[in-house]
Order: structure tokens, then C-alpha cells, then sequence
């Protein structure tokens, strides 16, 4: 199941130094790589880590080509991070196992949804009553998707995803709760991923729209009525609180949370654990976070803060008293 360097080039491109007949039998990080090994360097703070691996051939930029060259074998490439991802790609389908079942004995799928022929539904799934999913779309075990909710073409959903499931939409009515029900759906575009247990709420009367080539990591929770912009990427254990805006390219942290009804713009991103609380329209880098410490400093801070108000008054005041008393100074 080896791989040639030269095959390897020959399919993705890229500058070889070194024997084209190599075989590569496996990839790895720099650090623990063989020499039956094929790793990356993305960044030069691991310049060391070149030097000391023992990796049969490395992936470097221009820029480390002389270090490369000292240590053996490489392929140059314009962006190592990127190659090594399409890379991957590449080994996987020649070392994927055969076609699996189109739907596993054990789904469950209504005869009144559509799942187009390419698709792929695992165990212990279930595709309700008028939902879709699009081409070469793959279910992992035990996702749902819930009535009428559509899922677009080439898409990754990992086990447990619930897509549809009813938004959170309660009215307070003398002391209790009175059931809003969620009457829209979740359309999911071409190339989404979705990481396992993530959960996308179904909209209360318009749908939840998630864009093409969003990638959404595990344990995310999307409220209803969210809409999130292409190719915008969000890590594990974010949420996203309903009828919130999210731009194009933009990212979002791991733990990181977005109120609902605001926006972010295109090209915003979110730092890890970071809390939105008002609406950003111009792309950047945002974070609000109180940094970690250790208990003691840490309460006593938060002591303070809950007093910034009244310091904040108090130094009004005493800018105030002062600017009159300096007006007075300069009276004759």
C-alpha cells in the first residue's frame, strides 16, 4: 500500500529533491516520523524538529530549502500546510477500504425523503419525511435529519449530527412556558462538514441556512434561524444563539459563543472562549476574554471590576471639580 515520491509528485506537484522511486509507506508529524515516513514543516519555529526527524522526505517551503537539502530528501512546495492536506487526500483514496452500502441495513429513511443514489447513509441513521440529501453526500452512524431538511452535495456528516431538531422558541405566559412551534427547516449547502454531535436547530418560521463549504468541528450548537456565510469554519463547542448573521470566511473559536440577532461581517474571527455580545461589521480579529489566573488574583480582579461603574463615576466627578477649579485659577 506504499506510495512512490515520484508518483506522489506526478499527482500533486511540487519540486523533488531526492529519489522519485522512494516508497513512502506512511505519514507523519515531524517529531515521530520513520524513515518509511513522509512529514511537513508549516511553520520555521520547527526548524529543529527538520533537523533531528528521521523522515524519509519532508515538505518544506521555499524559504527552508538549504535546511532541507543538509537534512535529505524533500519536496518543495509553495504552501507545505496545503500540500500535506491535499496529500492526505490522496493517500486516503488509495488506501480506502471497498465501497460501503449505499444505505446500511440498519437506517431508517422515509419513503418520502430523497437520497440521491451517490449518497451514503450509515448505521443506525435516520432521514425523515420530505428531506434530501444531494450527491456523494455521506451520513456517518446515527445521524438525523430531520422532515424536510436538505443537505447539498458532498457533504461529510459525522456520527450523531442532529440537523433539524426544533429551535429553542418558548413564550413566558403567567409563570410558564408556552411552545413556539419551529415551522422552518435547515438548508445546508454543497461541501459542508459537520462535526460529530453537532446540532443545527430547525428555524421558527423561516429555515436555518448553512452556506457552501462551511466547516462546523464537533459539539457545535447552531440556534434557529442562523445563517452562516460561506467557507466560514467553527471549532468545538462553539454556539450560536438564534437569528445571528455569520459572514463569509470568517472563523470561530473553540468554546466561543455568538448572541443571537447579531452579525458578524465577512472575514471575522473569533478568538477561542471568546463571548459576542454586540455586532461586528468590519472584518478583523476579535476576543473578549477574562484572562486565567491563579484563584486568589483572580477574585480579587473580578472584586474590582464589579466597582469600575462607581470608579468610573467618581473620576467624572473629580475631572469635573477639577476643570472648574482651573477655570476659577484663571479668573482675574
Amino acid at each position: 500500500m506504499a506510495l512512490r515520491l515520484g508518483a506522489i509528485v506526478d499527482a500533486l506537484g511540487g519540486e523533488l529533491q531526492g529519489d522519485a522511486n522512494l516508497l513512502i509507506e506512511r505519514l507523519a508529524p515531524l517529531q515521530t516520523a520513520a524513515a518509511d515516513a513522509l512529514s511537513f514543516l508549516s511553520h520555521p519555529k520547527y526548524r529543529k524538529e527538520l533537523a533531528a526527524s528521521k523522515a524519509a522526505c519532508v515538505i518544506v517551503s521555499a524559504a527552508m530549502r538549504d535546511e532541507a537539502a543538509a537534512r535529505g530528501p524533500f519536496i518543495l512546495a509553495a504552501d507545505p500546510y496545503l500540500y500535506f492536506a491535499r496529500l492526505t487526500q490522496l493517500w486516503k483514496s488509495h488506501h480506502a477500504r471497498a465501497d460501503e452500502v449505499q444505505i446500511h441495513p440498519s437506517a431508517v429513511v422515509d419513503a418520502d425523503a430523497h437520497v440521491d443514489p451517490t449518497a451514503r447513509i450509515g448505521a443506525l441513521c435516520v432521514v425523515e419525511r420530505g428531506a434530501r440529501i444531494g450527491a456523494g453526500t455521506v451520513l456517518k452512524s446515527r445521524v438525523t435529519v430531520s422532515e424536510d431538511c436538505t443537505v447539498g452535495a458532498r457533504c461529510l456528516l459525522h456520527p450523531g449530527v442532529v440537523i433539524g431538531a426544533d429551535g429553542f422558541g418558548l413564550a413566558p405566559h403567567e409563570g410558564a412556558w408556552v411552545k413556539i412551534e419551529q415551522l422552518g427547516a435547515v438548508r445546508i449547502g454543497d461541501d459542508v462538514e459537520i462535526g460529530a454531535n453537532t446540532c443545527i436547530d430547525r428555524g421558527a418560521l423561516d429555515d436555518t441556512v448553512i452556506e457552501d463549504g462551511v466547516k462546523l468541528d464537533n459539539l457545535i450548537q447552531i440556534g434557529h434561524n442562523v445563517r452562516i456565510g460561506k467557507h466560514t469554519a467553527m471549532a468545538g463547542c462553539a454556539g450560536v444563539a438564534g437569528s445571528a448573521v455569520i459572514g463569509a470566511h470568517c472563523t470561530v473559536g473553540g468554546g466561543a459563543i455568538v448572541l443571537g440577532h447579531l452579525t458578524l461581517a465577512d472575514g471575522v474571527h473569533i478568538s477561542a472562549a471568546s463571548v459576542v455580545t454586540r455586532s461586528i461589521l468590519k472584518p478583523g480579529q476579535y476576543t473578549g476574554m477574562f484572562p486565567i489566573d491563579d484563584n486568589a488574583a483572580w477574585e480579587k480582579n473580578a472584586a474590582t471590576l464589579k466597582q469600575l461603574h462607581s470608579l468610573r463615576e467618581r473620576l467624572k466627578a473629580l475631572e469635573k471639580a477639577h476643570a472648574i477649579t482651573a477655570m476659577q485659577d484663571k479668573t482675574p
